[in-house]
């Protein structure tokens, strides 16, 4: 079948990036669609060849339509969707256009101030363009025999706009557009793309949200950390947004410590997710990954790139990392070996810098899939910044599945996490458990 220019240009950079073997490819014309595992992406989501200078500004938007919609005497429930791209600047200060939606409820804001704006950081859906949130909400599940997509986000994103808050749902860096490859776990683009989307929620035709609407952050696993970095990085990067508090559930803040918990689980593929975006964002690393990288390792790399969370867990579910190297080291194991890969992690690690406003903190104490002790670590290390933080675990059996310790508390937290977002929104004050940190697990 014809190839896609997004998979062309993953398979010129993963060979560039790992000294892989010419990959049979296929160029396609500008004119032709973009199509990645068999699901051709909407031409909304290629990027202009010139982008606008202000971060935040809207490129395009086009109405979205939500799978799971109700009319009702007020309007559809749960609101009406707009389809977004706008300008983003990533960790190299390059222009970068990113997508994302928008969702203006019809359900009214009962609390203080103007209806405030949520930005939901999605968790981890994959690398392949097909797999962004905003894609999710038009389709929530697709299965076509080739890649498998949840949007799982939904959940949240709907339980938001049923308390009155807008909603507005970043793709990240490169998921969804097809010209980059998506930057998975970078803490910089993630952080800019998240804080860009409140900037551009303002401008979207028929929204309610102002300038001086107050601004939530909500974010888990992947978002965690994305949300958690945005908080830290609002006051040099988007002091405009008023943001009034940030939930970061069960956080990547420590990439060598959450490298060693998935390897050899269902998400294991969430490790090259990681390796094709640093080596994007870090050509210099390409000479560790040419001399780590074993034929198999560089293929994996190369498959995952269009691949989904499903898909991922299907094809490399309980893998090890060592079958993708020359030595058959884990990658763990090397970054523990290789003061140049741990000098780069230690660039990612988030917690070094005080959030701004409250923030809360969860994550599942049996969770060892993103490890518990560096998500509490986060909150430790947050509070000897002097923030305003509240830390909650979450206290579920350990089973014998990483990817269900990982998720449980996800759903089990969800209604108290958007509880406690929606009264900073309101402007009740948080409380701080910073005190009563070293009793808790």
């Amino acid at each position: 079948m014809p190839a896609s220019r997004r998979l062309l240009a993953v398979a010129v950079t993963t060979a560039a990036c790992l000294g892989a073997q010419a990959l049979g490819v296929t160029a396609a014309h500008a004119s032709d669609p973009v199509v990645s595992r068999g699901v051709t992406i909407p031409a909304f989501y290629t990027p202009p060849a010139a982008l606008p200078h202000a971060d935040g500004t809207l490129v395009r938007s086009e109405p979205l339509p939500l799978a799971l919609s109700l009319p009702s005497l007020h309007g559809p429930l749960p609101g009406t969707a707009t389809r977004l791209m706008y300008k983003s600047t990533d960790a190299d200060g390059r222009p970068m256009a990113v997508t994302g939606a928008y969702i203006e409820p019809t359900a009214a804001w009962k609390g203080e101030g103007p209806r405030p704006l949520v930005v939901v950081a999605p968790g981890t859906m994959g690398q392949g363009d097909q797999c962004a949130a905003s894609l999710g909400l038009e389709h929530p599940l697709r299965f076509n025999g080739r890649t498998v997509s949840v949007g799982y986000e939904d959940v949240s994103v709907y339980r938001l706009l049923a308390s009155g808050t807008a909603v507005v749902v970043t793709d990240y860096a490169g998921l969804g557009t097809t010209d980059r490859l998506h930057t998975y776990v970078n803490r910089v683009d993630e952080a800019h793309a998240v804080l860009d989307a409140a900037r551009a929620a303002r401008s979207v035709r028929g929204g309610s949200v102002t300038a001086a609407s107050r601004v939530g952050l909500f974010g888990y696993s992947q978002g965690g950390g994305a949300s958690a970095a945005a908080a830290e990085l609002q006051p040099s990067y988007a002091p405009d947004v008023h943001l009034a508090g940030t939930y970061a559930g069960a956080p990547p803040a420590d990439l060598t410590e959450v490298t060693r918990g998935i390897d050899g689980t269902e998400l294991t593929g969430a490790l090259g997710w990681s390796l094709n975006g640093f080596l994007q964002s870090d050509p210099s690393l390409k000479p560790l990954a040419d001399a780590h990288l074993n034929a198999a390792g560089r293929a994996a790399l190369a498959d995952l790139s269009t691949m989904c969370v499903g898909d991922a867990i299907l094809r490399y579910g309980y893998r090890h990392s060592s079958r993708w190297t020359t030595d058959g080291s884990s990658l763990g194991d090397i970054i523990a070996a290789t003061p140049r890969l741990q000098a780069f992690l230690d660039t990612q690690r988030i917690g070094k810098l005080k959030p701004a406003g409250p923030v809360r903190v969860a994550t599942g104490v049996n969770d060892n899939l993103v490890p518990h002790a560096q998500a509490r670590r986060l909150a430790v290390d947050w509070c000897a910044l002097g923030a305003d933080v509240t830390y909650r675990p979450v206290n579920l059996p350990n089973l014998v599945s990483p990817l269900i310790n990982h998720f449980g508390p996800l759903l089990a937290d969800q209604g108290d996490a958007v509880s406690w977002l929606t009264d900073r929104l309101s402007g009740r004050p948080a409380g701080n458990t910073c005190a009563s940190l070293p009793g808790q697990r």
